[in-house]
């Protein structure tokens, strides 16, 4: 035999006690914590969901049955419909990694758009909805361009652009109010979602509600069952890589903005019908309170992890807090420090939830 031979069957005698299972580097023995970790990475509405039944729970005790009231109950649902829609479009842009501080301003400049067209103007109602619905989505497209072309940061755009489109705002409305009753009386139509529905025990929706959940449904079709989703998705956890795997992602970015913007329009119109009136002074905080129910609905401020379901949870969250502790007697001032607070602890645990995917 020769010694090549000989080494051959050395190694394979060698070889033949040897382990032959497969190497996995998963952690079987996964603390509890390890776990929570993954499963909440996985889920992110879930963190939401059960503070959510806290706050129900401890304002059913702090509050009584007041709280548990049919007519409060749909109340809330009324108060957070406009926040809802909102937070809508601030979700497609924070799950690209972007904020765009910009929401309120496009919807005002929408809604008095399509007011002082239809009631000042005297243009038909139809051509002022449409032309209102149209800047929202040119405001958002221009938005959309200095980003993902222009590759300035999202954050000094949309506050840049906040400014420029609250003076738009300012104006168009010439800092005049129109009155609901002008509004009802020359354009009902702008008023129309804010038909109210009598649902039985005293508890009554609108149509604005109506409208925000086949907003939120659409776009969650949109994000979970279409290529445009999984892209928006790849973009938000990392553009680099989704761009070198052939997602043209500037594409993608205008394309988020643009509808975020359209979005904001439909907010506009949602809003009209809330109020009645439309004002250049509406929706002062509309941002922050988009913002907060975003992020309080678990979508993660580094984007590539977020839905639309989580984001109503967290606009329903914030309106249950404030009803339940207005509810309960608790002064205007300690209702903002709670909702603070919720917002510093959401981000606090994204951070962590954040560390199972290092």
């Amino acid at each position: 035999m020769s010694d090549d031979q000989l080494g051959v069957a050395s190694a394979e005698s060698g070889l033949a006690g040897s382990a032959s299972s497969v190497a996995s580097f998963d952690e079987d023995m996964a603390s509890p914590i390890r776990r929570i970790q993954h499963y909440l990475h996985a889920n992110p509405t879930a963190i939401p969901f059960v503070v959510l039944l806290i706050g129900t729970a401890i304002f059913s005790v702090t509050a009584g049955a007041k709280f548990f009231a049919p007519f409060n109950l749909s109340l809330v649902l009324q108060q957070v419909t406009v926040i809802g829609v909102l937070g809508i479009a601030q979700t497609l842009i924070i799950l690209t990694a972007g904020i765009d501080l910009s929401v309120g301003a496009i919807m005002l400049l929408s809604s008095i758009v399509m007011g002082r067209l239809a009631v000042v103007v005297g243009v038909p109602v139809e051509a002022s909805f449409a032309i209102g619905l149209a800047t929202g989505l040119i405001c958002g497209l221009f938005n959309g361009i200095l980003v993902a072309l222009i590759k300035l940061p999202p954050f000094i755009v949309t506050l840049g652009t906040w400014s420029i489109y609250g003076s738009m705002v300012i104006f168009v409305s010439q800092s005049e109010t129109i009155r609901s009753q002008d509004v009802a009386e020359i354009a009902p139509f702008l008023q129309w979602l804010g038909t109210r529905m009598p649902i039985g025990a005293g508890a009554v929706l609108t149509l604005g509600t109506v409208a925000m959940l086949l907003v939120a449904l659409v776009l969650w079709y949109v994000l979970n069952r279409t290529a445009f989703g999984r892209h928006l998705y790849a973009t938000g956890d990392d553009a680099e890589a989704a761009r070198l795997a052939g997602i043209n992602t500037n594409a993608i970015l205008i394309a988020v903005y643009g509808v975020a913007g359209l979005i904001c329009a439909i907010a506009g119109w949602v809003s009209i019908g809330r109020i009645g009136a439309i004002s250049p002074l509406g929706g002062q905080n509309a941002n922050l309170d988009a913002i907060t129910a975003v992020v309080i609905g678990g979508t993660s401020l580094f984007g590539g992890r977020g839905s639309i379901v989580g984001t109503l949870i967290g606009a329903l969250i914030v309106g249950t807090f404030r009803n339940g502790l207005a509810l309960a007697g608790v002064d205007v001032l300690w209702q903002e420090f709670s909702v603070g607070s919720l917002i510093i602890l959401a981000v606090a645990v994204d951070q962590w939830i954040r560390k199972a995917s290092a």
